[in-house]
């Protein structure tokens, strides 16, 4: 049985896609498995290469969910698509790190779903 957390971050992987799709991109995976962890979502803009981390969470009191991805996990993510990278033979094509950030209302109300384009440097 799935955590409240682990819901809590399916539900924002959706939101995420839904966005992501609305704007024209192509989703090519969902939680590609690499080097022991996981890239919530790859996508094509165009003809680039996004990698996408998506951060949930329900309530802003302690933060906005975008806030999480400090420089450690900036540094993961950043292997985990340079293996990705690699896998796949992509070290030709454009390549950049989104971060989508969705907070949940309660009692149901709508999401809000924030995009951070080329969220940070990354080793390309």
């Amino acid at each position: 049985m799935p955590s409240a957390r682990d819901e809590l971050g399916r539900r924002g992987e959706e939101e995420a896609a839904r966005h992501l799709a609305s704007l024209g991109y192509r989703i090519v995976g969902r939680r590609e498995r690499v080097l022991r962890g996981d890239i919530d979502i790859v996508a094509l803009d165009g003809r680039t290469v996004v990698f996408v981390e998506v951060r949930s969470k329900s309530v802003v009191t302690h933060g906005h969910p975008a806030e999480t991805v400090g420089p450690a996990k900036q540094r993961r993510i950043a292997e985990l698509a340079s293996a990705y990278i690699r896998r796949h033979r992509l070290e030709d094509q454009s390549v950049r790190i989104d971060v989508v950030a969705v907070t949940f209302a309660a009692a149901g109300g709508r999401p809000v779903v924030e995009h951070y384009q080329n969220a940070f440097d990354s080793p390309w």
